[in-house]
């Protein structure tokens, strides 16, 4: 079965949902399922080093108190999943084609969902700068991508057609993420594993 998940790797509810997501799969041991992570960029005028974290959050909210509760709940929810946020560490918030380029990448050995995650993780727990080059060339590693491999693929040709996914998502009138394709349905945003699993029954039956 083929699941399409529009995510941007600075989402923190796309994490929370891949992770519902996983948990979903866990009641259907005899499925197999085909992801096709879909670059979607929160901030497609995000300058290509990033900002700081506190002037992105004085430009998209007008001030990090207005953007607290937002972030309150979204920690709580993590929580829920067993995951930890540490917000506070972070100290930038990138462009994300680079990353989005790695997990595309890691598609070539089947790595694709764990280097994923291994990004969420680095933003979302360790406070990583998730749009450095060399922090994505050492998760590659990780997962057994070369060096050399990872930095040719940082092509300008391969930048634009993750650009490219900008003017889809319009298309398909996607404004916010995760959004999930599973099968002939529409799920969006981090709704519950039950919820998700109700969906993939119902396209499989």
């Amino acid at each position: 079965m083929k699941i399409k998940v529009f995510a941007d790797t600075i989402c923190g509810w796309c994490f929370i949902g891949q992770v519902r997501l996983s948990k979903a799969f866990r009641n259907f041991p005899g499925t197999k399922f085909e992801i096709e992570h879909v670059p979607f960029q929160l901030n497609p005028d995000m300058p290509k080093g990033g900002i700081e974290r506190s002037k992105y959050l004085e430009i998209k909210f007008g001030r990090k108190e207005l953007a607290q509760p937002m972030y309150d709940q979204m920690s709580i929810e993590a929580k829920k999943e067993g995951l930890n946020f540490n917000l506070d560490k972070i100290k930038k918030t990138p462009n994300t084609v680079f990353s989005h380029l790695l997990i595309e990448l890691a598609q070539r050995t089947n790595t694709q969902n764990e280097v994923k995650e291994k990004i969420y993780q680095s933003y979302f727990i360790e406070g990583v700068d998730i749009g450095n080059k060399e922090v994505l060339i050492n998760i590659g590693k990780e997962f057994n991508i070369k060096a050399d491999l990872v930095n040719n693929f940082f092509s300008t040709e391969n930048i634009e057609r993750v650009n490219s996914y900008i003017l889809v998502a319009k298309e398909k009138e996607i404004s916010g993420v995760p959004f999930f394709e599973i099968g002939t349905d529409f799920v969006s945003g981090a709704q519950s594993s039950a919820n998700l699993e109700s969906v993939i029954r119902s396209n499989l039956s």
